[in-house]
């Protein structure tokens, strides 16, 4: 079973139905012992970082996703649920993440000719040997709806990169833990085809 989180994110419902549709028993939950007892547990959403990361802590949805990362179960975020992994956002300052991994979430430089939020497709270069993206050809087309994005301290936590006024990352991996900052549920095949590969871990 896998469990996606419940804190009144935007966007769970569409994870939800892409779960579905690759036939598995999926949840939405802010149980702990549902979530404990997962296979796989995802934390999407859209939203505002400082809101988002209230209501995880008002829920103590926060000290159930350490206990998750702790007990080895494979974790995806999605979208803010990527950027909510980390330590700071220039969205929200002086709030703190959940600091799981290491970096900062930076606002979309402006750039001319460029339209913030960043909405829409665009292709991502994967590092080799990247477990979320076996069996996707290089440079897959992702769909993207942000205004912030991650600068990852460690480069080895990155899985896949995009450019769009700078340089994004896009997808990360660190022992269970696994984020796309796009959405891989609107993102058609190659989106699926990463979510089979979540499931399979």
């Amino acid at each position: 079973m896998i469990s996606i989180l419940d804190y009144d994110a935007g966007n769970i419902k569409s994870v939800e139905k892409a779960l579905i549709h690759l036939g598995q028993d999926a949840v939405i939950t802010r149980d702990k012992d549902i979530i404990l007892s997962s296979d796989k547990v995802i934390l999407p959403g859209v939203g505002a970082f400082g809101d988002a990361m209230g209501k995880l802590r008002s829920y103590k949805l926060d000290q159930v996703i350490y206990d998750v990362v702790d007990k080895k179960i494979p974790f995806l975020g999605i979208c803010l649920g990527l950027q909510l992994l980390f330590e700071t956002s220039d969205e929200t300052p002086g709030v703190t993440g959940l600091g799981l991994l290491e970096g900062e979430i930076k606002r979309i430089p402006d750039q001319e000719g460029l339209k913030i939020p960043h909405m829409g497709w665009n292709s991502i270069h994967v590092k080799e040997g990247a477990t979320l993206f076996k069996g996707i050809p290089q440079d897959p087309y992702v769909y993207f709806v942000h205004s912030y994005y991650l600068a990852a301290k460690h480069e080895e936590d990155v899985a896949a990169t995009t450019f769009y006024s700078t340089n994004i990352h896009a997808s990360v991996e660190h022992d269970n833990i696994f984020a796309c900052q796009f959405h891989p549920e609107k993102s058609s095949t190659v989106g699926l085809k990463i979510l089979e590969n979540f499931i399979s871990l």
